[in-house]
């Protein structure tokens, strides 16, 4: 089956493979002339981003391209991209690749008209209304991993260098104005980095759907986005041109990351600062923490969960659920707990301390607290 197709939720998103060859038409959209390419120093030198930048080139665009975006991307790569903004005289943003560079590709376009520094614009209350939404600059979108959904996201994860937090920057004008799609980018994942973005993915729709928060629509986009994840990210794992598995699993992505306004949890709570200290992969890492969680959380939702197996065709309730994951996991060799992530000497209390201040404890079914999050964090080891 041929997938491709025109969406607007609530961006436009042409989706389909070889669909990067609009990428000139889709800057044209937004109304970009002169962009920016940004992405991350492992993509730069690939065929895929070579190949975009010979499109823009081709169609008048130029091909000017910046690369320093860490796996974690802090404020000074925000800085950098944002001099490199500047100094090329860009009117937009192409955010390219996976979860950083697209995320530091948003908050590159974000802050390059802004006068107040990044941190003034933390996702904390109003804090966005802080911005001059006039000076931020449109972008285009085009990931090619499937799993953090940021393509289709009003915010970015940035870790702050001094203190080693993750910190999500919020403006609801950094939505990517145009989103392509292309499963034919993702063909070249190897399968440890298929599996780690499509556990994120399963993670953003998982956390979604056992929000206490009120969100019905997000509470459906989160089913169907853990059934695409079911039937696609093994096929996905198993043969990594399997274009129809991988487009779904691109559907998946952008479904949870659309799913999770409904809130995310304690998976999200703890792999934020085990990323931004240890340098863990972010997918990975909430797939490592996500069957202590589901244990810890199973008072609330257990009916619930049981509910989701059923229209998944799993078996047994919250108890079949659990085994689903873990079986799920073992199959993508995921490791078994934090130490076989590579998480040594560990400062337990400050990742519980800062686990507690992420925004995501706010979405978690059962009220996180520091003893009952240092007894979770723990067994995640």
């Amino acid at each position: 089956m041929t997938l491709k197709a025109n969406w607007s939720y609530p961006t436009a998103m042409r989706f389909g493979a070889g669909r990067i060859s609009e990428i000139a038409e889709a800057c044209a959209v937004a109304g970009i002339k002169k962009p920016l390419l940004v992405t991350d120093k492992g993509l730069a030198g690939l065929p895929i981003t070579q190949g975009t930048l010979d499109l823009m080139e081709a169609a008048g665009l130029g091909r000017a391209m910046f690369s320093q975006v860490d796996p974690n991307p802090t404020e000074q790569n925000v800085a950098a991209g944002v001099t490199a903004y500047s100094d090329g005289g860009h009117d937009g943003v192409i955010a390219f690749g996976g979860g950083s560079g697209l995320d530091l590709g948003k908050v590159v376009a974000f802050m390059a008209g802004q006068t107040r520094p990044l941190w003034d614009f933390e996702d904390i209350g109003d804090w966005w209304t802080r911005a001059d939404a006039d000076a931020i600059a449109p972008i285009v979108a085009v990931p090619t991993t499937a799993g953090t959904g940021s393509e289709v996201g009003r915010a970015s994860v940035i870790t702050n260098s001094e203190t080693h937090e993750k910190k999500i920057i919020f403006h609801p004008k950094i939505l990517p104005a145009v989103v392509i799609c292309d499963p034919e980018l993702t063909v070249g994942m190897p399968p440890v980095i298929t599996a780690g973005t499509g556990m994120d993915a399963f993670a953003h729709c998982l956390e979604a759907f056992c929000s206490p928060h009120y969100h019905p629509m997000s509470q459906g986009i989160a089913l169907e986005g853990m059934r695409l994840v079911k039937e696609n990210l093994p096929r996905a794992y198993a043969n990594g041109s399997d274009i129809e598995a991988r487009g779904h699993m691109m559907s998946a992505a952008a479904m949870g990351a659309t799913a999770f306004q409904k809130g995310l949890g304690a998976i999200h709570a703890l792999s934020h600062p085990i990323g931004a200290v240890h340098h863990t992969h972010h997918g990975t890492t909430n797939a490592v923490v996500m069957l202590p969680v589901l244990d810890f959380n199973r008072p609330a939702v257990e009916d619930r969960l049981g509910m989701a197996g059923n229209y998944l065709g799993i078996s047994g309730g919250f108890d079949g659920f659990k085994t689903y994951v873990r079986e799920l996991t073992q199959s993508l060799s995921i490791p078994a707990n934090l130490t076989d992530l590579g998480v040594t000497d560990p400062d337990i209390d400050a990742l519980v301390a800062s686990a507690l201040r992420d925004p995501s404890v706010g979405g978690n079914p059962v009220e996180m607290t520091a003893s009952n999050t240092k007894a979770l964090l723990l067994a995640c080891f």
